[in-house]
């Protein structure tokens, strides 16, 4: 089997809990990402998913090092990025990138669609006329007129800022691109044409995206696999369709069931009830324990290990204590 292009090993990120804007209250941390694992393919797609707050976007964050992890590895091609600074990190960084949630957001109101294209470029030290050529390539790659390139963003509607992100992002070849709810923001229809457009891009290019969603049947749409995040922790990954069609982890099967479906006599579904506890005093055994229908006394008091269920399908659950832990 080939070696993964990003490979994510025991990665952690705890946040110092401050009490008002100054003291830290008693030393307590918040826990963001615990200990998570998984890797990711050269031209494949992750998903991954859970409810707000699970730690989503900051395992998206960590892997790109816009923050850094408190512990574990992440290896970029066989390099540990976190073992890199300066004109190596630089180098590196050529080969990821990141596209955001909200395009507005996400592009200089003050430089043309041309100019936010071209900034990339510009850090690297790309020659001023091949910038010019490959935003004119980048434009057309995501289906927008070359006059684009002399507008301004907030010319353009949603979907359109959106796939100026994406040229953006694309401008210095990456093999990699974390999307971090690049559609959530976008009506049904728009939704659609990007991630058709995401789709046909990287069959066209390779690259694999770490893509992050709260939305299941976007996930299915897009991704090859899926890792579903509960408590900064992953409780269940797996190929997509493996996963949808035979979840093992009570947590992504109440997601799942909460995806609406068309049949107007479907039963409705049981929200989750229980509270998430709070990340900065983490219960003892399984974090789930105290929503799970199934919780038993000892999943109350001692975390379960993840446990292999098939066919690259893993779940962290006493529920599959069957299955081999996973190593």
């Amino acid at each position: 089997m080939s070696q993964p292009l990003l490979k994510v090993s025991g990665l952690t990120k705890y946040f110092p809990v401050k009490a008002g804007s100054f003291a830290a209250a008693g030393g307590r941390q918040l826990r963001a990402v615990n200990n998570i694992s998984f890797s990711l393919a050269a031209a494949r797609t992750l998903g991954l998913v859970g409810e707000s707050g699970c730690g989503k976007s900051t395992t998206g964050r960590l892997v790109l090092r816009l923050i850094e992890p408190s512990a574990g590895t992440i290896e970029l091609a066989g390099r540990d990025l976190l073992q890199v600074t300066g004109a190596e990190l630089k180098r590196l960084r050529r080969r990821m990138q990141i596209v955001f949630q909200d395009p507005l957001s996400s592009l200089n109101p003050r430089l043309s669609v041309g100019q936010s294209i071209a900034e990339p470029l510009i850090v690297h030290g790309v020659p001023v006329a091949t910038r010019k050529e490959r935003v004119g390539e980048l434009l057309r790659e995501v289906e927008l007129p070359p006059d684009a390139a002399q507008r301004y963003p907030h010319e353009f509607s949603g979907g359109q800022r959106q796939r100026v992100a994406i040229a953006r992002a694309l401008a210095l070849k990456p093999e990699l691109i974390v999307a971090d709810e690049p559609v959530s923001a976008l009506d049904a229809s728009i939704q659609a044409q990007i991630l058709n457009l995401l789709g046909r891009l990287q069959r066209e290019h390779g690259m694999a995206y770490l893509f992050i969603s709260h939305d299941l049947a976007v996930v299915r749409f897009l991704c090859h696999d899926v890792a579903v995040m509960y408590f900064g922790q992953i409780v269940e990954q797996g190929p997509v369709e493996r996963v949808y069609t035979a979840a093992h982890h009570p947590y992504t099967q109440a997601l799942l069931a909460a995806i609406p479906r068309p049949e107007p006599a479907a039963p409705p579904v049981q929200p989750l009830e229980g509270l998430v506890p709070d990340a900065t005093q983490p219960p003892p055994g399984c974090a789930f324990a105290s929503r799970c229908p199934f919780a038993t006394e000892r999943c109350r008091a001692e975390e379960p290990p993840v446990f292999d269920v098939g066919e690259r399908h893993f779940s962290r659950c006493w529920l599959n204590e069957s299955g081999d832990p996973a190593s």
